[in-house]
């Protein structure tokens, strides 16, 4: 149950359901985010992510508009192996804040699965994310009262798709605010879904 019904949710398409790298797209154009490989992490580290903030809705084929831009978050996952780094908020070029990703996301208890964590998000809320709790959403964001924040849901395999991937990321709109942390938040967890960590 969300919050704000009357509001219109960000409901982003996933265009490729990739990890690794897609465009999420709200389907009213109100917002438009990349979470793509990163290049310039400091450490050299190939294994990093970052999330850019777009200006407008991405080609279908692959641009390079996010090299001009800062990103609004840097995921630095394990180098030589699968596993948890740290999640960067580069505030300006030369300045960030840098968090472990483990103390970033934390479980939501001492002996509990690792696809139930808890984060504050930028506005200083804790939100948690859990996988496949609620009947239909791979993933669920809640709010600490337990009102459904966002959701993810990646579109079976058996159903068609023409024109749109079927993927997608919904963000309920009282949190528009926090889709950066909603996004960066969900890809970590994603990644700790895909390598069992």
């Amino acid at each position: 149950m969300s919050r704000n019904a009357q509001t219109m949710p960000f409901t982003f398409e996933d265009r490729t359901g990739n990890l690794h790298s897609s465009d999420f797209d709200d389907i009213y154009d109100r917002m438009f985010l990349r979470v793509t490989p990163y290049s310039h992490a400091a450490s050299g580290n190939k294994n990093t992510l970052a999330v850019y903030v777009m200006g407008c809705r991405s080609t279908r084929r692959k641009d390079t508009r996010h090299l001009e831009r800062h990103p609004s978050v840097v995921l630095e996952f394990g180098e030589t192996r699968p596993g948890l780094g740290t999640i960067r908020f580069p505030q300006s070029p030369s300045s960030s804040i840098s968090i472990p990703m483990h103390t970033y996301l934390r479980k939501t208890t001492f002996f509990g699965g690792s696809l139930s964590r808890k984060f504050k998000a930028s506005d200083g809320r804790e939100f948690k994310w859990q996988h496949k709790s609620i009947d239909r959403h791979e993933w669920t964001c809640l709010s600490e009262e337990g009102y459904m924040v966002a959701h993810y849901d990646l579109r079976p395999s058996c159903m068609a798709a023409y024109g749109v991937s079927g993927n997608t990321l919904t963000i309920h709109e009282a949190y528009s605010n926090l889709c950066v942390d909603i996004l960066a938040s969900l890809t970590i967890m994603r990644y700790i879904a895909e390598h069992q960590l």
